[in-house]
């Protein structure tokens, strides 16, 4: 028996990734997309002119490079657009009371809204690890809380950005999903 020629193997379309549609996008959509991980115009300007990103890593060090030169008032008004970490909806009200009373004793303390890297912690244990953290950096100096809260602010858009860069959501869906202010 004859055999035809073989068909070429069936390949799906390419679709493209979410990095290769950030690269293209235009200045405006991209700073946008920045935007919604860290709520920093000098930060996201930066990022969006130095396309295109080779890969997730290259951007992701852009990120972190650009988050470590933010003036104080950059960090200032990224700042203001934070807000706590959303606790799982299990969570005691009494849990909810206590982390109330210790972001606000927080806030009177510093100015400005507690924040925290929450990416490699399960949701049962959000709470728990929130509320020690307020506790804690509470009693830190001004000037080295306002440390801590820049890297905890270089952690998290790192986090937003490669959790929608990677395909899984967008930059507001994460862990520590930032709001439009507070």
């Amino acid at each position: 028996m004859t055999r035809g020629p073989t068909l070429p193997a069936h390949h799906p379309p390419q679709l493209p990734r979410p990095l290769d549609a950030f690269n293209a996008a235009c200045a405006t959509e991209a700073r946008a997309l920045l935007l919604r991980c860290l709520h920093s115009p000098r930060w996201s300007h930066r990022i969006a002119a130095h396309r295109p990103y080779p890969d997730l890593d290259a951007l992701l060090a852009a990120a972190d490079e650009a988050a470590y030169d933010l003036s104080p008032a950059d960090i200032s008004e990224a700042l203001s657009h934070e807000c706590l970490p959303r606790l799982p909806e299990d969570t005691y009200s009494a849990a909810h009371m206590a982390l109330d009373a210790a972001h606000a004793a927080y806030e009177a303390r510093f100015g400005h809204v507690f924040v925290i890297y929450l990416g490699d912690t399960a949701p049962s244990e959000t709470a728990d690890r929130v509320l020690e953290a307020i506790r804690s950096r509470s009693a830190n100096d001004p000037d080295e809380e306002r440390a801590i809260a820049a890297d905890e602010l270089r952690r998290l858009a790192r986090g937003r950005l490669g959790t929608y860069l990677r395909g899984a959501g967008n930059c507001a869906t994460s862990p520590n999903a930032p709001t439009s202010g507070r």
